[in-house]
C-alpha cells in the first residue's frame, strides 16, 4: 500500500519495517519485506555493505548509498540509490521488481501497487544421437526445466515427438511444462534433420590381369564406393604385389563406412608354372621405398667397404640419455655451451606419479644471450621407446624441410626460461618414453639443464632444490665436439654390391668427449645425436640403395635427396636378415645425398647397402 507499511499477500496482511516512501519522485520499498513474501531469503554481507539474494541460482546483490545492483556481476542501473534508513534497507521499487523478474501495477485509485509473484517455469530439451535415419534410429529426448518460487513441475506436454520418424526431412517437435501453480512454460522447439537409411558400401576391385607368372606384379584397382559418400576404412586379406607360389589366388577386400556397415569382395587370380622374377629380384626392383623385405644377411660382412673422406662440423652435441630410467626428481644432465648446439634427450618416467621434463636455459652472462632454435623434433610421451626416437627424428627432419621450429628467445643476464617447449608441453606419465632432437645457437655461452620434476611444480623455483642424478652405467651421455660428420664419397657406387657402415666404433668411430658431471672422458656409443651428412658423387644406373641394420631392430627416417623415407614404413628393420628399401636410381649415374641421424631407442650399428638392380623384364 503507497504511504504505509501493510502488505497483502492473497488477502492476508503483512506490516513492513518501513513504510513505501517517494524520495525524489522514486517510489522505495524494503527490501527484506519483498524478499520474504517472494519466498526467497536475503544475507548481509558486513564487510562490504552489501545486500545479498540468491534467486533461481543467480546472485544479486544490492550496495548501501549505491545507484547500481548486480546480478552474477553484471551491474545496472537504478533509477535512485538505495539507502538505510532505520535499520531498514531501502531500494526502488521498480529496481527490486526487476531484479526479480516480477510484473507489476498500479491502482492510484485504491493508492495500492499490484505485484504478481507467479512467473512462467521454463522447458527446454536436446535430442540425440546427433545423426537420425528414417526408419532406423530411435531418438532420445533429454529434457530440463524449472519452475520458480518453490513450485514444481507437474505436467508435461509435446507437439510432433515421435520415437522413430519413418521418412526423412525436417520436423519440429516442441515442449512445454506446467508447474503447480497452474502456469504452462513457453513452449521450447527444435528441428530434427531426418536422413535417409544409411546405406552400405560397395566392396569393389579389379587386377590388370586374370593370370599372372610367379614373381609378376600384380597392380589392384580399387573401385570400392559408398552411396552415402562416407569414408571407407579398407581390410585386405592375401593382397601382396606378386605370388610366388603356382595356382589360383583368393583376394579379399572388405570395406567399412563410418556408420559401422560393410561390404566384402572377392576376386580369384591364377598363378601359373612359369617364373618372370624370382623373389628376391622382385623384392629389388618393386618393394616400394620405405617397405622391407628379407634376405640372407649372413653374406653382408663380406662386402666391400665403399671409400669416402671424412670431416665434421664444429656442432657441439649435449646427449641426456642416461640414467635412461629416471627413478627420482633431479638434473639428468648439465652442460654450457655457446655457439651451434644440438640437445638430445631421450628418458623414461620409471617413479609412481606423473612427471614433466625440461630443458632450462640460464644466462650466467653480463649481457643479453640469444638462442635461436633452428631444427627440433619431439615424440612422445609413449611406452614405446623406438617410436618416440622414430618420432624425433621424424619431425626434426620435417623441421629441417620446412623452417617450422625456428624461433628466437632472448635471456637477460642472470635470467633463466623453459626453452624447447614441446618437451615440457606433455605429461609423462609413469612407464613412458620421450625422446627431444633439437638444434639451437647461441650468441654467448648459456647453460642448458635437463631436468625431471613433479607435473605440478614450477620448473624454475624447482631447479635451486634439485640434485644431480648419477648415470644408469648402461646408457650414454655426454658432451661431445664436432656432431656433425661429413662423408663424401666419389668413387662410382652400385655396379658392384658394397657397403658403407654407421656406428660401429670401427670404420665409423664414436665421437669422443666428456661427462663433466662425473668430470670423465665419454665416448658416444652409436653416435646417437650425430648427423652424417653422407654424399655419394657417383651412384651407378639402376642401383638399389638399402639400410641393413646389424646390431638389433632399426626404426627411424633418413633424409635421401630432400625427401623423408622411413625405414620401415611400419613396424621394425631386423638385424641382419631383414633390409629397408631407401633409393632406387634411374637409367643414368647420379649424385644421392643421405642426412642420417639414428633414432634413440634403436639399435647401432646400421649398414648402407649398394648393389646392382636385376634387369627388368617385359610382361
Amino acid at each position: 500500500m503507497m504511504n504505509s507499511n501493510k502488505m497483502y499477500l492473497n488477502g492476508q496482511e503483512y506490516l513492513a519495517a518501513q513504510p513505501m516512501a517517494v524520495k525524489n519522485g522514486v517510489s522505495y520499498v524494503s527490501i527484506r519485506a519483498m524478499v520474504e513474501r517472494v519466498g526467497l531469503t536475503l544475507t548481509y554481507n558486513g564487510k562490504t555493505k552489501e545486500t545479498i539474494i540468491m534467486k533461481d541460482g543467480n546472485e544479486l546483490r544490492f550496495k548501501t548509498d549505491s545507484k547500481w545492483y548486480t546480478v552474477n556481476g553484471k551491474t545496472t542501473l537504478m533509477k535512485g540509490p538505495a539507502y538505510q534508513y532505520k535499520n531498514t534497507f531501502m531500494i526502488p521499487l521498480t529496481s527490486i521488481t526487476q531484479a526479480l523478474g516480477l510484473k507489476y501495477s498500479v491502482d492510484n485509485v485504491q493508492k495500492r501497487v499490484i505485484i504478481n509473484l507467479q512467473t512462467k517455469p521454463k522447458a527446454s530439451f536436446t535430442v540425440q544421437p546427433a545423426e537420425i535415419f528414417a526408419g532406423e534410429t530411435t531418438v532420445d529426448y533429454v529434457t530440463y526445466n524449472s519452475a520458480s518460487n518453490g513450485a514444481s513441475i507437474v505436467q508435461e506436454q509435446w507437439e510432433g515427438r515421435q520415437e522413430i520418424f519413418d521418412q526423412p526431412g525436417f520436423y519440429t517437435v516442441k515442449y512445454s511444462v506446467m508447474d503447480s501453480n497452474g502456469l504452462w512454460s513457453d513452449p521450447y522447439s527444435v528441428t530434427v534433420t531426418v536422413l535417409k537409411p544409411n546405406q552400405p558400401p560397395v566392396a569393389q576391385f579389379t587386377t590388370n590381369k586374370d593370370e599372372y607368372k610367379m614373381g609378376e606384379p600384380i597392380t589392384i584397382t580399387d573401385l570400392s564406393s559408398d552411396p552415402d559418400g562416407d569414408a571407407l576404412t579398407e581390410s585386405w586379406n592375401n593382397r601382396a604385389q606378386a605370388f610366388f607360389n603356382p595356382g589360383p589366388v583368393a583376394i579379399q577386400l572388405t570395406v567399412t563406412d563410418t556408420h559401422g556397415l560393410s561390404s566384402t569382395f572377392e576376386k580369384v587370380i591364377n598363378i601359373t608354372n612359369e617364373t618372370l622374377y624370382s623373389r628376391d629380384d622382385f623384392n629389388k626392383l618393386f618393394i616400394p621405398l620405405g617397405d622391407l623385405y628379407a634376405f640372407d644377411g649372413s653374406q653382408i660382412p663380406s662386402w666391400n667397404k665403399v671409400s669416402y673422406t671424412t670431416s665434421s662440423e664444429p656442432v657441439t652435441l649435449i646427449r641426456s640419455n642416461s640414467p635412461e630410467t629416471v627413478y627420482s626428481d633431479g638434473i639428468m644432465y648439465q652442460e654450457t655451451a655457446m655457439g651451434s648446439t644440438r640437445i638430445m634427450v631421450h628418458h623414461k618416467n620409471s617413479t609412481s606419479t606423473n612427471k614433466k621434463m625440461y630443458v632450462i636455459a640460464t644466462n650466467d652472462n653480463i649481457y643479453p644471450a640469444n638462442i635461436t632454435t633452428q631444427y627440433s623434433g619431439f615424440g612422445g610421451p609413449s611406452e614405446y621407446p623406438t617410436a618416440t626416437g622414430k618420432k624425433s627424428i621424424d619431425t626434426y627432419f620435417q623441421s629441417m624441410l620446412t623452417g617450422s621450429a625456428t624461433s628466437t628467445v632472448t635471456l637477460q643476464p642472470g635470467e633463466s626460461k623453459a626453452v624447447l617447449t614441446t618437451i615440457n608441453n606433455v605429461t609423462v606419465k609413469p612407464g613412458q618414453v620421450i625422446s627431444l632432437m633439437s638444434d639451437v645457437f647461441s650468441d654467448y655461452p648459456v647453460k642448458y639443464s635437463v631436468i625431471m620434476i613433479d607435473s605440478d611444480k614450477d620448473p624454475l623455483l624447482t631447479l635451486p632444490t634439485l640434485g644431480y642424478l648419477d648415470r644408469d652405467g648402461v646408457h650414454n651421455r655426454g658432451t661431445y665436439p664436432n656432431a656433425n660428420r661429413i662423408i663424401n664419397v666419389t668413387d662410382a657406387v652400385g655396379a658392384t654390391p658394397s657397403r658403407l657402415v654407421i656406428g660401429d666404433n670401427n670404420s665409423d668411430p664414436n665421437l669422443p668427449g666428456t661427462d663433466p658431471l662425473s668430470g670423465t672422458d665419454a665416448s658416444n656409443s652409436g653416435n646417437f645425436g650425430v648427423v652424417y651428412k653422407i654424399t655419394l658423387s657417383h651412384v651407378a644406373p639402376n642401383t638399389l640403395i638399402t639400410l641393413n641394420p646389424r646390431g638389433g631392430k632399426y626404426q627411424g627416417p633418413l633424409l635421401i635427396n630432400g625427401n623423408i623415407i622411413e625405414a620401415p614404413n611400419s613396424g621394425a628393420v631386423d638385424a641382419p636378415n631383414q633390409t629397408s628399401v631407401l633409393y632406387r636410381t634411374g637409367n643414368l649415374e647420379q649424385t644421392v645425398e643421405i642426412v642420417f641421424t639414428a633414432a634413440s631407442g634403436s639399435n647401432l650399428p646400421v649398414n648402407l647397402l649398394f648393389m646392382p638392380l636385376p634387369a627388368q623384364k617385359s610382361y
